[in-house]
């Protein structure tokens, strides 16, 4: 029997040709198992895809909640804060109610303590009027005539009350650092002087003239009465008196005045 030799060149271009031969008698086949298998892999592919696309909105979806979620607790910050302030501010307002309403419940109190000391008030003006020196003197009577009234005047308000006092008393105050000429009728003991010249010089000095410069008098403190002033005043008190009117400057006067006195207490 003849024995087939092969050279050992021989082996790889059986062996390729068998391959060829393997592959030409599959084919048909083969190609009907490769279809299904890149189908499957196209709907992997698209499904990975529509799968990314889910992640992506979800990503997207959360970033923004996220924000929303940080800008409500910044609200929720500014809420607080404007809340605190606002009890703050309600606790400051509780505190002026009941501070008020206790003013309140007091002014019956206040009203039965300050009616007896404005009436008080009233009376030493009323002394006061009656033991000053005599100038205004219609005037300042009348003034408080018109307090005590009002004292008894249930319609006033206690604020009406004090306000019209305390005006009483500021205008008394600036008659003790003016000086003042007016008309005015003045009683003396030996006669009536209708019209004359009054020059009032805070309430120190008190002097009336006639217009025909014929009568010249001052007051006197110490004895209550009208009293002659040397004539060699007159120019003096001309000049005080235009000065009492504006008509000129103030300048330096000779004026006799008494020496004032403090009242001794008791």
């Amino acid at each position: 029997m003849n024995k087939l030799i092969m050279k050992p060149d021989c082996i790889p271009a059986i062996l390729l040709a068998s391959i060829f031969m393997a592959m030409g008698v599959a084919s048909p086949a083969h190609g009907q198992a490769v279809e299904p298998a890149l189908e499957a892999s196209q709907q992997a592919a698209e499904g990975t895809r529509e799968s990314q696309e889910d992640i992506d909105e979800i990503d997207a979806r959360t970033q923004e909640l996220l924000g929303e979620y940080r800008a409500n607790l910044r609200q929720l910050e500014q809420l607080n804060r404007y809340n605190a302030s606002q009890r703050r501010q309600a606790d400051a307002q509780r505190e002026e109610i009941e501070s008020l309403t206790e003013d309140i419940n007091n002014i019956a109190s206040l009203q039965r303590a300050v009616l007896p000391l404005m009436q008080d008030m009233v009376d030493s003006l009323g002394r006061l009027v009656q033991a000053d020196i005599p100038f205004l003197v219609d005037e300042r009577r009348s003034r408080v005539e018109r307090l005590t009234r009002l004292m008894d005047d249930p319609s006033a308000s206690p604020a009406q009350r004090y306000r019209l006092l305390i005006e009483a008393y500021q205008i008394e105050s600036e008659y003790g650092r003016t000086i003042e000429a007016y008309r005015s009728d003045i009683e003396t003991a030996e006669r009536l002087f209708e019209d004359v010249d009054v020059l009032r010089i805070g309430r120190l000095v008190l002097i009336f003239k006639t217009d025909d410069d014929a009568v010249l008098k001052r007051y006197d403190i110490d004895s209550g009465t009208w009293v002659d002033l040397d004539k060699s005043f007159m120019g003096d008190v001309k000049t005080a008196m235009r000065v009492a009117r504006e008509q000129i400057p103030p300048e330096l006067l000779y004026i006799p005045v008494t020496e004032p006195e403090t009242a001794d207490e008791g």
